[in-house]
């Protein structure tokens, strides 16, 4: 029974993660108002946009002692680390194409990212004259990808920009591609010599399923849902938030302001994940009783059971996601600032006690705190929309109708549900901008407290 409990436990997080599924659909549009709410962020003076080749050919020896450090530091204290091969180990001394190769080799992250120069413009923002830069040219997804839907100002080297701009733009980047096809089973050259071994669930053949590890944190489910799929505890949002934060601090002391906030807001995004219960909960809704029951119907040859529940756990996910993405969407486009999601992820009441973040904070306080809210958050959802959408498992949301409208949706239905579902989320909003702004404040303190220049 608890290999079947192991299974089934995997077959769910596939199905929160094998379609279009992250945490928060567009971090940006979120990251934006709880940035700039914010006073050191909103009134930082302009930087200069910089290519990832002039800060590695300025900062190769640095970076190279940096990602030593950062290697010893994952081994000591991220639990179940797959090490990176030492042939990985960035090393300067080279030319500014194969510093390039080495670094994002050391990093392990997807080689395809083109890692431009460029800014999302936000829904509604007036772009006329501006350089774009066509979604392809940001993203390696070409399916399903929210990306498409925004707008990418193009940067020139030298360019100034506002840090806000490129840290808010930086919280969406690793859902482009950065963490797609790394392990050894995806098929991909570069997945078999990054050393992570398999990918521990998830399908392995889909695209965006292979993200999933790195992006979601199953640090407080049931013991006996760790002793039945010990994999789950394979979750490696720690190891890519401590990196990006020690290259971002490492970057504003030696005068590399844009790079700084730029590897700000990838640590971003995985801190961000983890404040949507489904990214720190395998099953939310789903009691251990009932993830047994439906275990044990499941080895006795009865697999609808498993079948719903996945189905009901994933179409949930991504009505939440939906409504969060189109709400907040068309709230920019009527540039109307006084919508309660927007004015969530700005709210710095919530703040108190959250002011700044140490290295437990991930597992022992953000991803905690997420996972105590993941039933009520289900529970919500089940009850707010039409069970068409959420309560039956012959429909999959997002397939069986495509461009389904969640927020438009909801719009017709009782004032009480559209009430529940906005204070929800709301809810979730708050927290997400408290931490946003905790790492900021923290990254800031280290950063000034030992500059290098």
């Amino acid at each position: 029974m608890m290999r079947r409990l192991g299974r089934l436990a995997a077959a769910a997080v596939l199905a929160c993660v094998a379609g279009p599924a992250a945490a928060w659909t567009n971090h940006t549009l979120a990251a934006w108002p709880a940035l700039a709410a914010l006073p050191e962020m909103k009134a930082a003076p302009a930087i200069k946009a910089e290519t990832l080749e002039t800060f590695l050919a300025a900062e190769a020896p640095g970076l190279e002692q940096l990602l030593q450090r950062e290697e010893a530091w994952a081994r000591a204290h991220v639990a179940l680390y797959p090490a990176r091969p030492d042939a990985l180990a960035f090393r300067a001394g080279a030319a500014p194409a194969e510093l390039r190769r080495r670094f994002i080799a050391a990093l392990r992250i997807n080689p395809n990212m083109k890692l431009k120069l460029f800014v999302q413009a936000l829904p509604g923002a007036s772009t006329a004259g501006e350089a774009t830069l066509p979604w392809a040219e940001v993203t390696t997804r070409r399916r399903e990808s929210a990306a498409q839907d925004s707008v990418f100002l193009q940067l020139r080297e030298g360019e100034p920009v506002a840090p806000l701009e490129v840290v808010a733009t930086a919280t969406d980047e690793p859902d482009y591609g950065m963490d797609i096809g790394l392990w050894e089973d995806n098929g991909t050259a570069y997945g078999r010599a990054y050393g992570f071994g398999k990918q521990p669930f998830g399908n392995p053949a889909l695209e965006f399923a292979s993200q999933a590890p790195f992006h979601m944190g199953f640090f407080h489910e049931h013991p006996i849902v760790y002793k039945a799929a010990g994999f789950l505890q394979r979750t490696y949002p720690e190891y890519r938030i401590h990196l990006w934060q020690s290259l971002a601090v490492y970057a504003l002391q030696t005068g590399h302001a844009y790079w700084g906030w730029r590897f700000a807001g990838w640590a971003l995004h995985y801190i961000e994940d983890l404040t949507q219960p489904y990214h720190a909960s395998v099953l939310p809704g789903v009691s251990v009783t009932r993830l047994l029951w439906i275990s044990t119907l499941d080895l006795l040859g009865g697999h609808e059971a498993r079948k719903q529940a996945i189905i009901l756990v994933s179409n949930r996910h991504l009505a939440l996601e939906n409504y969060q993405y189109h709400r907040m969407r068309d709230a920019y486009v009527r540039h109307d600032e006084s919508d309660a999601l927007i004015r969530a992820a700005a709210d710095l009441s919530t703040d108190a006690g959250r002011e700044t973040l140490s290295e437990n904070s991930v597992r022992e306080l953000i991803s905690r705190e997420s996972s105590s809210l993941a039933g009520a958050t289900d529970s919500v959802i089940a009850l707010s929309l039409p069970a068409k959408y959420v309560s039956d498992p012959a429909y999959v949301l997002g397939e069986t109708e495509p461009g389904v409208d969640i927020y438009r949706l909801l719009e017709q239905s009782p004032p009480a549900a559209q009430a529940a579902m906005s204070g929800m989320i709301g809810g979730l909003l708050r927290n997400f901008g408290a931490y946003t702004r905790a790492f900021v404040r923290t990254l800031l303190a280290r950063a000034q407290a030992s500059p290098r220049r």
